[in-house]
């Protein structure tokens, strides 16, 4: 097949280069599809770029990886129209952890009544929008029942750098926060990567499961390009060692089809909270 699929992915760490050339050289010599990629500085950006008419001034991209909450915002904009394609199999049950120090006065979430949390990025699904979420059905109300420290570093990128986690963490450390919001991945990665002293850190509260990352395609995409695309993904194996160097770039095993009931809550809390209001042209 030899029309382009112009791709768009959001330069958020220096390894996304080297993810993509090796996603595009997949492609092209065993997929055998035209696969271009389009490198944005933010999912603002290339929403803008997936939704973008033919003749406007923008570029104009047929399929993005985006985030969960960039997805969700290029199916509201679209009217529904924009259609997700794939996500990976760790993209399914992606939860949000609130941690405090071990032995503190924070050992469940009634003790973060008229204290401290610290959030990551606002953009940030896990570390920001469903914390407030959450917390909010379980009673607690942000500047009403607790107060919060927020760490707004690289906006526009929706937490894919986990600097602002990272910022968080140290915040609970330090005693400037009484407790804090990450993701389990980030939370994962504390505990294994000992990236913190070991057992100073303790989970005090975990949410529901929801989903992450998706492949949404442009309502007027040919759903052949579509189905080529989606069925070359399919393809990528875990066994073989040059897809296996590029699934694991990008944490991963296996591209899953769309399941897109984990995603009810984000869109409800980003609704709430501004998110899903179109900026003006």
């Amino acid at each position: 097949m030899s029309q382009t699929i112009w791709v768009g992915a959001v330069a958020y760490d220096p390894k996304v280069v080297s993810i993509w050339e090796g996603m595009r050289r997949y492609f092209h010599e065993e997929a055998h599809l035209a696969v271009e990629v389009v490198l944005f500085q933010s999912y603002e950006a290339q929403v803008a770029a997936l939704l973008a008419l033919p003749g406007e001034r923008l570029p104009r991209i047929d399929i993005a990886w985006n985030t969960n909450l960039a997805y969700i915002q290029a199916d509201a904009w679209s009217d529904k129209r924009c259609r997700p394609i794939a996500m990976r199999d760790t993209d399914v049950g992606w939860m949000t952890k609130i941690v405090a120090v071990t032995g503190g006065p924070v050992a469940t979430l009634g003790d973060l009544k008229n204290r401290t949390l610290a959030l990551g990025s606002r953009d940030s699904g896990h570390a920001a929008i469903l914390p407030v979420y959450f917390l909010e059905r379980e009673g607690l109300i942000e500047g009403e029942d607790y107060r919060t420290l927020r760490f707004n570093t690289d906006l526009g990128k929706h937490g894919d750098t986990g600097t602002s986690e990272s910022n968080v963490v140290r915040a609970v450390l330090d005693g400037r926060a009484d407790a804090g919001a990450i993701g389990s991945p980030f939370w994962n990665a504390v505990r294994t990567e000992r990236l913190v002293p070991e057992g100073a850190l303790t989970e005090i509260w975990t949410s529901p499961p929801y989903n992450h990352c998706m492949f949404t395609a442009r309502s007027d995409l040919d759903p052949a390009l579509e189905q080529h695309f989606a069925k070359a993904l399919f393809a990528m194996s875990y066994e073989n060692p040059t897809h296996r160097a590029v699934l694991e770039a990008e944490g991963l095993r296996q591209w899953i089809a769309p399941q897109l009931a984990a995603y009810a809550e984000l869109r409800e809390a980003s609704a709430q909270q501004g998110f899903l209001t179109r900026p003006s042209a």
